[in-house]
């Protein structure tokens, strides 16, 4: 196959780029029809839409996890703790931790290297 030139290059370097931004807006235009999909969940009838555009608007800007963090910082404080009941470490996962009997003197478990 002969050598293209300067030329020729640059016009498949510019069609290759007309296809990728096209595909880029593709998987773009998918993914916003995504997240507007997700708010059919969403109780949104509460806010205006200047409202709603705004806060998304914002939210983007400054980033998801900082945007998170500062609406968790608005909302009300939880009941008193004295309702919640003490949580123990043992509690932890659902239930008492278990407990491995004590090796007795001499025995050797498989992994701890010791030969049987």
């Amino acid at each position: 196959m002969p050598k293209m030139n300067d030329r020729e290059r640059l016009a498949k370097l510019e069609i290759d780029q007309h296809k990728l931004a096209q595909e880029a807006e593709a998987v773009r235009r998918a993914l916003r029809a995504h997240y507007g999909a997700l708010t059919a969940d969403i109780a949104v009838e509460q806010l205006t839409e200047r409202e709603f555009r705004e806060i998304v608007t914002q939210a983007i800007l400054i980033g998801g996890s900082p945007a998170i963090s500062a609406l968790k910082a608005h909302l009300p404080a939880p009941a008193s703790s004295k309702d919640a009941p003490e949580r123990r470490p043992r509690d932890e996962h659902g239930g008492a931790a278990r407990k491995r009997p004590a090796p007795s003197e001499g025995a050797a478990s498989p992994g701890d290297g010791a030969s049987q």
